[in-house]
């Protein structure tokens, strides 16, 4: 694919980020769901580690090499015509240039990228560790010629670290120096109450990233709260694999 199509994607991607008129990004893990989505109408999509993980027998958490993902993310890119953003784990411990390179030969435009460091223990980035991972994500992006979509994403809440009672300020902070770095969204992973998430939204100064499931959750909620993305992380795969049980049930 070439650049200037990289390009093009990547700012399409981008510009379909607006708080308050959320993206839907529904996540897929090969070329099957990518067309499924594609075809429903959606206008871009997020590949998630976690169902692409279970695709290959592989468990979450880098149980996978990034030459695994960008395998599936090639044929994924080579069935659908829209933008791909990747979620790229905490990095599958490569450089930044490595994971940029890997992607854009991919046909990918955009990344998620957590402060969970799954190949150290699962040891939590400090916040000044993972501005500057992003910020060296960037700077490769640039080297490259492709503004790619940086999705900055805290584990805080799905770790439920540390005190509660100041977790939202730390995680705020935490993603304002990504911020700083150079991302495009951010990504306070969890599910968060109304006031948490209007708060998240107001105070953040980049569109927020939502996590929705997909069979339950109003779409029509996520505009008020000021949400720029919504994915499904794995719930869309988990859904989808709740009505294969109850299809193949009726034949036992």
């Amino acid at each position: 694919m070439s650049k200037e199509i990289l390009q093009e994607r990547a700012t399409a991607l981008k510009a379909l980020h607006v708080p308050g008129d959320p993206v839907i990004l529904p996540t897929v893990w090969d070329a099957w769901s990518a067309k499924l989505a594609v075809d429903a109408g959606f206008a871009a999509l997020t590949i998630g580690s976690h169902p692409v993980a279970d695709s290959v027998g592989k468990e979450d958490g880098e149980g996978m090499s990034f030459a695994d993902l960008t395998a599936r993310v090639a044929q994924i890119t080579g069935a659908v015509d829209v933008p791909i953003s990747v979620d790229v784990e905490s990095g599958y411990g490569e450089a930044p240039q490595r994971l940029i390179d890997g992607l854009l030969e991919a046909g990918a435009v955009g990344l998620n990228v957590e402060d969970t460091v799954h190949k150290e223990g699962k040891r939590l980035r400090t916040p000044e560790e993972h501005a500057a991972l992003v910020g060296e994500l960037r700077k490769a992006s640039d080297a490259a010629g492709v503004h790619v979509v940086i999705n900055a994403r805290t584990d805080l809440f799905v770790r439920a670290d540390g005190d509660e009672a100041d977790r939202v300020d730390r995680a705020i902070a935490r993603l304002r120096l990504a911020a700083e770095a150079g991302a495009d969204s951010l990504y306070p992973v969890g599910r968060h109450d109304p006031d948490t998430m209007r708060r998240l939204t107001s105070e953040l100064p980049l569109p927020v990233n939502a996590i929705a499931i997909p069979d339950t959750d109003d779409p029509a909620t996520f505009g008020p709260l000021g949400v720029g993305r919504i994915s499904f992380g794995p719930f869309f795969q988990r859904v989808l694999a709740g009505h294969a049980e109850t299809l193949l049930a009726r034949w036992r």
